[in-house]
């Protein structure tokens, strides 16, 4: 009872906050008819106010006054944002949505449909909250690319944006569409580092070492040579992420019964479906690093260490081997540390695998916004290349000038502010510097190298700031792997979980069984782990995991692509 009145008290004062955040929010149209010399760009002289449903950091609501002022002088737009002040983004939409008194557009996390803010969403679009933006986006240039045939991955299409329940209206706008299909926006390495020291003094290819098996005995090896880091104390053979300790696969990726998508689902060889708790390999993996912990080659704070103490240990050589680290890390410009893998999977071999393309975020217009055709026209020009030159570069002259082909050339001094001062770097106002004001409209249809000559924002002219990121990919061979990458399109295990009537109570059982392996991990006996993972497994049972396979299996014969 407890629970429940704290949870009622808690959506009441959100809902309490949300109303008074949005009090005199309605934008009223200070004039509909273009000026004379306003440009073709030019949508209406108002003010757009839009709530965003997101962490703090993913906001960026105060943008910069002359950022503002250059989006207004273009389209005639003043764009006011407004952030939640609560932790639980998905409790703050339900609460949002319920109070009803919303600003002229909303935006939400919302990965793929089988996140739990797509069911707040629907109840909201089935109650007629929001517009019909079919018939607006139809009309735009970048946006109208979302109705060609294999524009959008199969999810987007079929569960997020144009349902059949809606019979071709759409009221949610899926974000992050990548122009191609199996591209990538970036060349990103993640996954095990290992110091390049004991790479040399070993004499290894860390490229060969690929199972959970060679992972330990490599360990082993590294705890033997008795090496230092740099304040002269014992370095750990394995120690937790760069960003902390977090229980990522990447070391043991062999003992996960999952695919990419790691929702610890995936077919047998037989080709039935199962989740992980119906193998033996959870146990594997608790029996495995329950050993490493034993043996002392696991960091005991693999799973709980702070980002702070894990940054100090990646900069003082502590960790022999990172657990999930990437190239483009600023602690690694020396490049100390070198990929290590990749370990392969419980399918076998590792082989890169993409989606055809990938959805994040999303936003859509409440039916109490007037001309909503502005909101789409501005989402319009945000996605368009000049409205990203603007929020993903700034400003000709003050932050970039333009080289004989028309790609952005970045200035120096915004790369040396941005590496020796953030914050500050920050109020310059665009994405590049980390300010993610136009990211709720305007941030699809991504492709970076032929929109601005560069993967990365700066690359042209960062020099040694991405010449060792250049260099581990290619120690990596990751254009070999990119080109011989499996492309998949479809919709995940978890994707229709709320559409089970049991879905809620399942997906609590299913996180239970993620919390509960850490439990195992630290578990002081095997026989006391096996009790954990048997509990873990009773309550699945009992929350309807064999009635929900069946629902997956009967997606896969309605023709539905599972990408596990």
């Amino acid at each position: 009872m407890k629970r429940v009145s704290y949870k009622f008290l808690t959506l009441l004062l959100i809902s309490i906050m949300l109303l008074a955040a949005c009090t005199e929010k309605k934008s009223s149209t200070e004039s509909r008819e273009k000026p004379e010399n306003a440009p073709d760009t030019w949508i209406a002289d108002r003010t757009i106010k839009g709530l965003v449903f997101m962490s703090d950091g993913d906001v960026s609501a105060d943008m910069n006054p002359e950022i503002a002022a250059e989006l207004k002088k273009r389209t005639g737009i003043t764009l006011e944002l407004q952030g939640i002040t609560v932790e639980d983004s998905t409790e703050a939409l339900t609460s949002g949505l319920a109070a009803g008194d919303l600003p002229d557009f909303i935006a939400y996390y919302l990965d793929h449909s089988g996140r739990p803010e797509m069911q707040i969403l629907l109840k909201g679009a089935r109650e007629g909250m929001f517009h019909d933006l079919t018939p607006m986006l139809k009309e735009t240039k970048i946006y109208s690319k979302y109705f060609e045939d294999g524009y959008l991955p199969a999810d987007t299409k079929n569960n997020v944006m144009f349902r059949e329940e809606f019979k071709g209206s759409s009221y949610f706008v899926h974000m992050a569409i990548p122009r191609k299909p199996g591209t990538v926006s970036r060349k990103y390495v993640g996954g095990p580092y290992i110091l390049k020291d004991i790479v040399d003094q070993l004499g290894i290819n860390p490229a060969e070492i690929d199972t959970h098996e060679e992972l330990r005995d490599l360990a082993e090896k590294i705890k033997a040579a008795n090496l230092k880091d740099v304040n002269g104390k014992p370095i750990t053979p394995i120690g937790p992420t760069a960003w902390g300790g977090a229980d990522r696969d990447f070391i043991f990726n062999d003992l996960v019964w999952t695919g990419s998508k790691g929702e610890k689902f995936l077919k047998d060889k037989d080709g039935k479906i199962k989740h992980e708790s119906q193998t033996d390999y959870g146990l594997e993996r608790v029996n495995f690093i329950r050993g490493l912990l034993a043996d002392g080659l696991l960091h005991p704070e693999f799973f709980t260490m702070p980002e702070n103490k894990a940054k100090e240990g990646v900069v003082n050589k502590s960790f022999g081997i990172v657990a999930d680290f990437h190239n483009y890390l600023p602690e690694n410009l020396d490049m100390k540390y070198v990929p290590l893998g990749p370990i392969d999977t419980a399918q076998g071999d590792y082989q890169m695998e993409l989606a055809y393309k990938s959805g994040y975020a999303g936003w859509s217009i409440p039916t109490t916004t007037e001309h909503p055709e502005d909101i789409v026209k501005l989402a319009d020009y945000l996605a368009s290349r000049e409205g990203k030159l603007l929020s993903q570069y700034g400003l000709e002259g003050r932050d970039y000038t333009l080289d004989e082909k028309g790609n952005p050339i970045v200035n120096k001094e915004v790369l040396e502010l941005k590496a020796n001062d953030p914050e500050a770097a920050a109020k310059l106002g665009f994405r590049g510097v980390r300010s993610y004001w136009a990211e709720h409209l305007g941030y699809t249809d991504i492709d970076n190298v032929a929109d601005f000559g560069e993967f990365e924002y700066g690359a042209n002219v960062a020099g040694a700031d991405t010449a060792s990121a250049e260099k581990i990919i290619e120690m990596w061979n990751y254009d070999e792997k990119l080109k011989n990458a499996k492309v998949i399109d479809g919709s995940s295990p978890k994707s229709f979980i709320y559409e089970y009537e049991n879905g809620d109570n399942l997906n609590i059982a299913l996180d239970t069984y993620n919390e509960n392996l850490l439990r195992a991990y630290y578990s002081k006996s095997e026989d006391e782990a096996k009790k954990i993972l048997e509990d873990s497994k009773k309550l699945l049972e009992k929350s309807g995991l064999e009635d929900y396979i069946k629902l997956i299996e009967k997606k896969e014969k309605e023709g539905t692509t599972i990408r596990f």
